[in-house]
């Protein structure tokens, strides 16, 4: 029971570390965009808007890769504005939830956020992300040039060719037209609730695998 007991403390406090540290990213993430806010005229940054299920799992994935300098969970795709969540989440305003992601090109390529977009989710069940169920939930690229939706019906047809999936892939790819950004409580939803059942269940293996997957593309650790 002792043993029980210390690995169940050693499993806490490292899952508390990892949220300090995730924290400390996504802290500095807002810091650093207040930060460059004012040389968007000297650096060109670009964004990408995408869905792939619940948004509280997308934010603390792409917070971490390198290049990234924020991301906002909130609502696109559909034709009620300034959406609420519960609105949402009757199915009826045709919004998703989804992520609006500011990068750096010069770091991270929009192909690479793709790459790590269809790692992360499974894009061939239709208006649903495992037990999360309704259109919201949909796999969703929302383009923002025609450069970006080049891209990413040349990265959905090398998907389709390698086979990976047995069923077809349903990512919609749609111009984007408006962004309406989630309630604050949304916001580092991961971060700030590190014990939710959601978020230890759902949440932290896609974490891990993520950061598995793709640790040579994560911010550095900062002591």
């Amino acid at each position: 029971m002792e043993d029980t007991m210390e690995a169940k403390d050693g499993q806490r406090a490292d899952r508390q570390l990892r949220t300090a540290h995730a924290t400390d990213i996504a802290e500095a993430r807002d810091d650093t965009a207040e930060a460059v806010d004012g040389a968007r005229s000297r650096r060109r940054w670009e964004t990408a808007t995408l869905g792939g299920g619940c948004f509280w799992c997308l934010e603390p994935v792409f917070a971490e890769l390198e290049g990234v300098v924020r991301v906002e969970p909130g609502y696109a795709g559909g034709h009620v504005p300034n959406p609420t969540y519960e609105q949402v989440c009757t199915g009826t305003t045709g919004h998703a939830e989804v992520v609006q992601i500011t990068f750096d090109p010069e770091v991270i390529s929009y192909r690479d956020l793709l790459e790590v977009f269809f790692a992360i989710h499974d894009p061939t069940t239709p208006n649903r992300q495992g037990h999360d169920v309704g259109p919201q939930y949909r796999s969703i690229i929302l383009y923002h040039s025609p450069e970006q939706k080049a891209v990413a019906e040349a990265t959905i047809r090398e998907l389709e060719a390698s086979g990976r999936w047995k069923d077809p892939i349903v990512t919609e790819v749609v111009p984007f037209t408006a962004f309406y950004p989630a309630e604050e409580y949304h916001r580092r939803f991961y971060w700030k609730n590190p014990d939710y059942p959601y978020c230890r269940v759902v949440i932290d293996p896609k974490v891990r695998k993520f950061r598995q997957r793709f640790a040579g593309r994560l911010k550095p650790v900062t002591s």
